[in-house]
């Protein structure tokens, strides 16, 4: 039990964007993306930090999202950006999970997307493609900007909205500006 708890406390403690690292010295298509799923990957990490079963099952309102729903909306979003780098059709179907497997999942999906776009030089070739039932609709990159990542960073301020109101406000030291936390 012991050996157990060590190693998922490992497991979590090895995530991605803990902090957000140096920014690149130029400015690029690659590189402002890239710097995006950086502030998303690490609002994201603070913002699911240290959640509890209260914090998961907090619903500011009967219709709307509970924290652990938001959590699994924002796993499913990294799915269609990676789909998107692999060239894949992404069809809102995922496999269910726990919320450490989700949390964990997201941000190494996020971290998946940053290495394709180290390995990418036009975004205008990435095509998303997304299918419901018999419709296939096909996207430019560019509504991965105001699509799944946008909707990510919101669900993510969400998050901190609801753990807040649920009693277990987010690290104070956490500072979204310097992408560390102090």
């Amino acid at each position: 039990l012991i050996l157990i708890t060590f190693n998922m406390n490992a497991q979590e403690n090895n995530l991605p964007f803990y902090e957000i690292g140096e920014y690149p010295s130029e400015y690029s298509e690659i590189n402002v993306v890239s710097r995006m799923i950086d502030g998303l990957g690490y609002r994201y990490y603070w913002a699911t930090e240290s959640l509890s079963e209260k914090d998961l099952n907090y619903k500011p309102s009967d219709d709307s999202r509970s924290t652990f729903e938001l959590v699994e909306h924002i796993y499913n979003l990294s799915i269609a950006i990676v789909k998107t780098f692999e060239g894949q059709e992404f069809d809102f179907t995922h496999d269910k999970h726990n919320f450490k497997e989700y949390r964990a999942k997201t941000l190494n999906n996020l971290q998946t997307v940053k290495n394709y776009l180290k390995q990418t030089d036009d975004l205008s070739k990435l095509k998303i493609v997304l299918v419901q039932g018999e419709n296939k609709m096909t996207f430019p990159f560019w509504n991965h900007i105001n699509g799944p990542i946008s909707d990510a960073i919101w669900h993510s301020g969400q998050i901190v909205a609801n753990r807040r109101a649920s009693g277990n406000p987010i690290n104070p030291k956490v500072n979204v500006f310097v992408g560390k936390t102090m």
